[in-house]
């Protein structure tokens, strides 16, 4: 039986890891009573006593829990910002090389991938691997994402504050600094950020992200078909990820592209469109599921060995709006 512990059980992604392991008889979820979950003693114990903790933190507070912990048994996935790219952390991607999983089985430090670099980093590092981008092309990304992606405090301002600002969708981090750019530069292959913008819309969950590209500015002969086949090659066998049909005609059918079409699982669809001499690249998940709980699950998963897709036939389903 393995002991795990949520420490920020009552936050968004907390509440669905916990939901999620409760099925599960292999799990013994260890618990913290609502009035010591400020408590660090009490808290300490609980990291310590767990073979694998999440901290579904503020990044200081997940910071001063890692400290806490003293046990070289206790697996730590961190599913705050803070360590998504120090040096000692495995990132908890296991679609991200060949050589993920025997990282993360072999690392007591997991660090959650963010929900906007999660979907980035599946759509480019397959090119920038395979010579298709160069690692200094000045790429453009924009994010579509349910407001669930904000946690509690924006959930409330959608679903209470009747705000008619949020009625349309919003672009956001404008400042052109969101904190997710260092992960998705270091897991990407690329050393040149992205401009980034993710727009926040007045649905519950689900994500997006697009790339475009000019094919001419990459290498003579990229198509968009060998965009395609290069990220189908990548993924073969992947129990996670399905790269779909070039300009998969299903995902027009309807007039338009359903950001919400892989609601309720741990899945990532990828998408390449060509026109003439442009690829418009997207990749679309729950940003509660893979986005969030399910990664973490997922890469608990593949740490203690066991099947990768425990517990994960349907995350996501028991927080729906």
């Amino acid at each position: 039986m393995t002991r795990v512990f949520v420490d920020g059980q009552e936050g968004t992604t907390g509440l669905q890891i916990r939901q999620v392991l409760a099925a599960r008889d292999d799990i013994d979820v260890l618990s913290i009573d609502l009035d010591k979950r400020k408590d660090p003693a009490e808290r300490a114990r609980l990291l310590n006593a767990a073979d694998v903790a999440f901290l579904c933190l503020p990044d200081t507070a997940a910071r001063e829990a890692v400290a806490m912990v003293e046990n070289p048994a206790t697996c730590i996935i961190d599913a705050s910002t803070a360590h998504r790219t120090a040096p000692g952390w495995a990132f908890g991607l296991p679609e991200l090389a060949p050589d993920q999983r025997q990282r993360l089985k072999a690392s007591k430090r997991i660090a959650n991938p963010g929900c906007h670099a999660t979907s980035f980093i599946l759509l480019v590092r397959p090119l920038v691997a395979n010579g298709l981008i160069p690692a200094t092309f000045p790429l453009t990304v924009t994010s579509l994402t349910g407001y669930s992606g904000g946690g509690r405090k924006m959930i409330e301002q959608y679903e209470t504050s009747g705000d008619r600002r949020l009625t349309s969708p919003r672009p956001y981090a404008l400042g052109l600094a969101h904190k997710h750019l260092p992960e998705m530069v270091a897991h990407s292959g690329l050393t040149v950020a992205p401009i980034f913008m993710p727009v926040v819309s007045n649905f519950y969950k689900g994500l997006a992200v697009s790339v475009p590209l000019q094919l001419s500015q990459l290498g003579r002969g990229t198509s968009a078909s060998a965009v395609h086949e290069t990220l189908a090659a990548y993924y073969a066998g992947e129990p996670f990820v399905r790269v779909m049909p070039l300009n998969d005609p299903e995902a027009i059918a309807a007039g338009g592209f359903d950001v919400q079409g892989c609601n309720d699982t741990n899945r990532v669809d990828i998408f390449v469109f060509g026109g003439e001499g442009q690829a418009l690249l997207i990749a679309r998940l729950d940003n509660l599921g893979k986005g969030a709980s399910g990664a973490a699950v997922q890469s608990m998963n593949v740490h203690l060995g066991v099947d990768e897709a425990l517990g994960l036939e349907a995350v996501g389903s028991s927080l729906t709006a």
